[in-house]
């Protein structure tokens, strides 16, 4: 099948690239002539492991190209994939649709023939209907349907979650335009991964309830920990209980810092407005973002009182600032929220992370990167422990602590324990409910 997708954002490129990988034709579009020449040159703007060569292999299959000619792209399109950009709105936290109702003028414009329209973004439900509006005011000739295909991909391991999905979510308001769904997930299809089709509105629900439902996991076990800590138990060991519940399940459930990403933060807040607007308030979602942004202030907290009760002064070592390991990915990270309170503490901030480096020098522009771990704790009072990257999970703990002017730790991801390092020299450890 030809199939334009319309965004290469995280979401677009690897959906366009992944489908590629499944032998359909596919066109990627953008408007960023610098982004559309880095992608025609075989370069990546994100970090995603494996995405450069599952790129270049579909590229060379002459399967995959990139445009900024989304007229071309959609002209004799079987699909059009929209996956551009929602972003919270400034003011009343709803998803910005901006991008999307532009992207659909544009594509009805460009109609030729029978094409679905399919919003891969996340979009407050009632969205595919608006862009079916969208399409037919530009446009009332044209053939089309529109379909929603929620993503349901985690930075870090999107192409095994695409290429072996929980499920795949679609929905439709018409059988031709589910055949042509059915055609581009063939491949899944056949493996036997599940394929739910359901409505449009329903489609649209499933996302927003997916993410609020995981974001109230991270947030519970958080709430948890905080009660551990006072009663003398181990965090650790009662995700462990809770988790072998079959009926509960051990993910998401790890205390550490609060959730950030693209995802979580902006779909709360998205589901909390579209209760509101419908006169159901979303008071588990509503409290989820309160208690998320308590624990970021819990966290600083604890740092602060680590060292000794202020931290001005204090050369203080921040191991990871993106939002979660094996991505670069800076947005809404908890980092955001505790290394600037650091710095206005007047601590001097040393920071490490493999991949942050690039949004994070514009997002913490008064800290000293650094490359190393080692480096970044030499004569520091305190490391702290924020992203959970493999190279911090086998730290040589006496080597971190031998350098340091005062050997402390702040382990926000629990990745090691009291016991471990005090062992190896460090004279105070902190974790997260324990």
């Amino acid at each position: 099948m030809k199939i334009a997708v319309i965004g290469t954002g995280y979401v677009g490129l690897v959906s366009g690239v992944c489908f590629s990988d499944f032998g359909h034709d596919v066109v990627c579009v953008d408007k960023n002539p610098q982004k559309i020449a880095m992608l025609q040159d075989g370069k990546i703007p994100i970090y995603e492991p494996g995405l450069d060569d599952l790129l270049a292999r579909n590229v060379a299959a002459g399967r995959l190209s990139f445009s900024q000619d989304l007229a071309r792209a959609v002209d004799g399109a079987d699909a059009v994939f929209i996956a551009v950009g929602t972003p919270t709105r400034r003011g009343d936290g709803h998803a910005d649709l901006t991008y999307v109702m532009a992207a659909a003028e544009e594509i009805g414009a460009a109609l030729t023939g029978y094409t679905v329209v399919v919003t891969k973004s996340t979009v407050p439900v009632g969205t595919n209907r608006a862009v079916a509006r969208a399409i037919a005011n530009v446009r009332p000739d044209a053939e089309f349907d529109v379909a929603s295909n929620p993503e349901f991909l985690r930075e870090g391991a999107a192409i095994d979650d695409f290429m072996r999905p929980d499920r795949v979510v679609v929905g439709v308001t018409s059988e031709r335009a589910r055949d042509v769904m059915g055609g581009i997930y063939r491949p899944l299809f056949l493996r036997d991964f599940p394929i739910l089709y359901t409505g449009l509105e329903t489609a649209e629900m499933i996302k927003y309830a997916a993410n609020a439902f995981l974001a109230t996991k991270i947030t519970f076990i958080n709430e948890i920990a905080a009660l551990c800590e006072r009663v003398g138990a181990d965090v650790k060991d009662v995700s462990k209980g809770i988790g072998l519940d079959g009926r509960i399940g051990n993910k998401f459930l790890h205390a550490g810092p609060g959730y950030g990403g693209s995802c979580f933060p902006k779909d709360t807040r998205a589901l909390a407005r579209i209760g509101q607007e419908n006169g159901v308030p979303m008071q588990i979602t509503e409290t989820v973002i309160k208690v998320n942004d308590e624990v970021k202030r819990r966290m600083i907290e604890k740092i602060v009182d680590l060292c000794e009760g202020s931290v001005n002064g204090k050369s203080i070592a921040v191991l990871g600032v993106t939002f979660k390991p094996n991505t670069d990915d800076m947005r809404d990270a908890p980092s955001l929220t505790i290394v600037p309170s650091l710095v206005g503490g007047g601590a001097k901030v040393r920071v490490v992370d493999p991949q942050g480096r690039r949004e994070g020098e514009a997002l913490l522009p008064s800290v000293a990167w650094m490359d190393d771990a080692y480096e970044a704790a030499k004569d520091a009072d305190c490391v702290v422990i924020l992203t959970e990257w493999n190279e911090f999970r086998a730290l040589d703990l006496k080597r971190l602590a031998s350098g340091m002017a005062a050997p402390r730790m702040a382990d926000l991801r629990n990745v090691y324990s009291a016991k471990d390092a005090q062992a190896a020299g460090f004279t105070d450890y902190v974790g997260v409910g324990r």
